[in-house]
């Protein structure tokens, strides 16, 4: 008998401290019904950022004419995808991702320092790994359709312009930022990565579970 796949759950979870980047909201969960006071049942309200924790950027996060997160193709998330150790720290060039020989994967996830950075219990951290410009360019050379990243942003943190950013969307490159990427080995996989349906947003979390 084969062994049962194995999932491994990449998201990180959406509670109170959770590290956000500067400028996007804090996570919240407010109880706005409880059994224990009360009340009928438990509800909540849910307060956070369209980039929060793991979530997905949708071309309009910098292009207001193109595709919110509702109109992106779900096949692109859900497929093959090759997990990529990266283990420097600063700017993954062009060179970095040659070195790796991407060959026909349209499915990217860099696996970085950055997946411990969640676990360090002390907030947004502005020296994370991140992509510079010629590295996207590169993946864009190369077919990828969806990069993902384990820290809140692919871009260089306050990078003006951030131009590995609309060098992505600009070429309707999904973007999966805030992975955790600590428990998933390098090679490949099959990824389920669906955001939530937000009707026009520029972003939205989503649960991304691999598969091998």
């Amino acid at each position: 008998m084969s062994p049962a796949p194995r999932l491994v759950d990449v998201s990180v979870p959406l509670q109170s401290g959770i590290a956000t980047y500067p400028g996007n909201p804090e996570f919240e969960l407010q109880p706005i019904k409880r059994v224990a006071a009360g009340g009928s049942s438990n509800t909540s309200r849910l307060v956070m950022g369209t980039h929060t924790g793991t979530h997905v950027d949708a071309p309009r996060h910098f292009f207001d004419a193109a595709a919110g997160v509702d109109g992106l193709a779900l096949d692109l998330l859900i497929g093959r995808a090759r997990v990529i150790d990266m283990p420097h720290r600063g700017g993954i060039t062009d060179t970095h991702l040659a070195e790796a020989e991407l060959g026909d994967d349209v499915r990217v996830l860099l696996r970085t320092p950055n997946s411990a950075l969640w676990n360090s219990g002390e907030g947004f951290q502005e020296d994370y790994t991140y992509l510079t410009e010629q590295a996207a360019r590169y993946l864009v050379e190369q077919g990828v359709k969806v990069v993902g990243i384990d820290y809140l942003s692919v871009e260089e943190f306050k990078k003006p312009g951030a131009p590995a950013h609309r060098a992505l969307l600009g070429e309707n490159v999904v973007i999966i930022e805030g992975l955790n990427l600590s428990e998933a080995e390098p090679g490949p996989y099959e990824m389920y990565c669906l955001p939530l349906r937000v009707a026009g947003a520029d972003g939205a979390p989503a649960r991304v579970v691999l598969k091998r």
